[in-house]
């Protein structure tokens, strides 16, 4: 099954009622820019919602993540993937991400010197990535998610989190999926079993107020 060519739509404006009350800490968290690839950004309108939205705000959130100290993580799935790679992937997607271009991250998000980049193989984004030794050496345990797609490896990076004891926070206009219908499974779901779904802004004002009390 090829990627769908994504029709343009509103992202959910509601934040919903969530059972969790956690608040972000820039001293515990890390940002994850999800799979933002040229091969999976092709199956959008890049100047429409919710690609192009999604895009602005996680720029904005990884430089202001930068500038409190919050680590900036990306995922990025190797293109030319041969069959025992991909694994079951293989029944459902086919070949994956092509060799070469498909496998850049896109130029508005493009890595900063600090910044990590981890090779991903599968949905979630913990499954041989390194990304939980990554965690454990910085001595964090809040994942703050954005990128695409929210009903598959967003969603399921969430979900892992809360099974390894992270909390996860999913920022619901800072994620990008193949349908509104799929956007508002991935944010119902998230934010009643496995995390804490916010908006932009409030990640934006949770990690500008506390890096604001700790340079007083």
């Amino acid at each position: 099954m090829a990627l769908p060519q994504i029709r343009s739509y509103e992202v959910p404006a509601d934040i919903p009622e969530q059972p969790l009350g956690w608040r972000i800490d820039p001293a515990r968290s890390v940002l994850l820019v999800h799979d933002m690839q040229e091969h999976f950004a092709s199956a959008f309108d890049r100047n429409a919602a919710p690609f192009a939205p999604a895009v602005t705000r996680i720029a904005a959130l990884a430089d202001e993540a930068r500038a409190a100290g919050v680590p900036v993580v990306y995922t990025a799935q190797p293109g030319g993937q041969s069959d025992e790679e991909r694994g079951l992937q293989l029944d459902l997607w086919g070949a994956g991400v092509p060799a070469g271009e498909g496998e850049r991250i896109i130029d508005a998000l493009c890595p900063q010197l600090r910044d990590r980049v981890l090779t991903k193989w599968r949905y979630d984004a913990f499954v041989r990535s390194g990304l939980d030794e990554l965690l454990r050496e910085l001595g964090r345990d809040q994942i703050i998610i954005t990128g695409v797609y929210g009903h598959i490896g967003c969603l399921m990076t969430a979900a892992s989190a809360f099974m390894s004891g992270r909390q996860a926070f999913l920022v619901a206009d800072a994620i990008a999926d193949f349908s509104r219908e799929d956007h508002e499974m991935a944010v119902r779901y998230v934010s009643r079993r496995c995390g804490v779904v916010v908006a932009a802004e409030t990640v934006s004002s949770e990690i500008a107020s506390a890096h604001e009390g700790a340079v007083r």
